[in-house]
């Protein structure tokens, strides 16, 4: 049985993303930085709970010598958890939201892939997705027809944009993994600020889609629900 870890699977698009992976036959870890939060996603889930904070080194660490015990390797690895700022004017934003955002959408991202890129490499078939958005898109911000076009908002836009670069470097650093980014769209789990939401069972099936990515499918990609996606 193919092992999965999904970050912030506590709630929303995470926690969607695990019940599905579940039903699709993983074994599948719910990994939350309150471990009370993790357990119950678990249980309801038939999963395996896992405390982890994407801002703590030593939590990340911790979790990653967890599955090392317990699995010796992971095969899929989702990068769900995120954090959003108040939206407010760009000239309102000071640094230390900015640097709230980044610590857990980028910094989080890069703290997770350090401790668990070994056990993907052990897996011979890893696959790691990064959640990310349209709004991070330069293609999508650019084009006047796109929703995101209209959307300003400091800094989660950003960490998204830079969260896409991140799966570009690290697709090119390891290229025997599959490790793409993929937006849900505009889902309803309490984060989203655009309009037109769409439920979460919608959103989390192309996580789910990029998670079953075998050797044979494309790396370094940013997809959506119709597939690839403009950068």
């Amino acid at each position: 049985m193919s092992i999965a870890l999904v970050t912030g699977a506590n709630r929303g698009l995470g926690l969607e993303t695990a019940r599905q992976l579940v039903a699709a036959g993983f074994d599948v870890y719910t990994a939350a930085r309150d471990g009370g939060k993790a357990a119950r996603a678990a249980e309801e889930l038939g999963a395996r709970p896992l405390t982890l904070d994407v801002t703590d080194d030593d939590s990340v660490a911790a979790a990653a010598a967890l599955v090392e015990r317990e699995h010796g390797h992971l095969d899929v690895l989702v990068n769900n958890a995120a954090v959003r700022s108040e939206l407010k004017p760009a000239a309102d934003v000071g640094a230390a939201e900015a640097l709230a955002v980044f610590d857990t959408n980028v910094i989080g991202v890069i703290r997770v892939m350090h401790a668990f890129l070994p056990l993907l490499k052990q897996s011979g078939r890893g696959v790691v997705v990064n959640v990310g958005s349209g709004t991070g898109s330069f293609g999508r911000v650019h084009d006047p027809a796109r929703v995101e076009s209209r959307l300003v908002e400091i800094p989660y836009t950003a960490s998204k944009a830079a969260l896409a670069m991140l799966t570009v470097q690290y697709a090119k650093a390891h290229p025997g993994l599959r490790i793409n980014v993929v937006d849900p769209g505009r889902t309803a789990t309490g984060m989203n600020s655009l309009p037109g939401v769409q439920p979460v069972e919608a959103g989390a099936a192309p996580i789910v889609r990029a998670a079953r990515f075998t050797p044979e499918d494309p790396t370094g990609g940013f997809f959506d629900a119709a597939g690839a996606s403009p950068w």
